[in-house]
């Protein structure tokens, strides 16, 4: 017998609620990581102008939120097709919310973005990393990923990931 699954994950727009909450959350730990203190409100609205999250929705992306038994939003992800890379999507904004830490969600939220960049045409599922993420670094070398060159299309990482999906189309 299989356990119950914990979360449920399912797409949500980028602009819905969860997501949104979501979203500010996640750069408000990634400013207060970089910046080392939290950020203002100004801060935070001016990173969410700079990197707005509409890529990631149909049809070029798509937001997975998860959810607690209760409904509660628990941890996203987000995942992009790189026009600039054909046949590649990109990894974006996985978040886990604190007390969801250490339980799996991370992994949960990888392979369903995984399975999502696949469902949009991607073979490659590419990220990039920032230094004071070490938890993304040990998710992603623990799933499979290389480090790699910079590819076409990303931000301002310090360092990039990838890995060949299986599954893809043809196969």
């Amino acid at each position: 017998m299989s356990p119950v699954p914990r979360w449920d994950v399912r797409p949500e727009p980028p602009d819905g609620p969860q997501a949104r909450e979501l979203l500010h959350e996640y750069v408000a730990e990634l400013a207060r990581r970089t910046l080392g203190r939290p950020a203002n409100e100004a801060e935070l609205a001016r990173h969410l102008r700079r990197e707005p999250p509409e890529d990631l929705a149909p049809p070029r992306g798509l937001l997975l939120v998860a959810t607690a038994p209760e409904g509660a939003p628990a941890g996203c992800v987000g995942v992009r097709r790189l026009p600039e890379a054909p046949g590649s999507a990109e990894l974006r904004r996985l978040y886990v919310r604190p007390e969801e830490r250490g339980l799996g969600l991370g992994r949960l939220l990888l392979g369903s973005a995984e399975e999502a960049a696949v469902r949009l045409g991607a073979r490659r599922m590419v990220a990039e990393h920032h230094t004071l993420l070490t938890e993304a670094r040990a998710l992603w070398l623990g799933h499979g990923y290389r480090e790699t060159a910079p590819y076409p299309g990303h931000g301002q990482g310090e360092s990039w990931f990838a890995r060949e999906l299986s599954g893809s189309p043809g196969e």
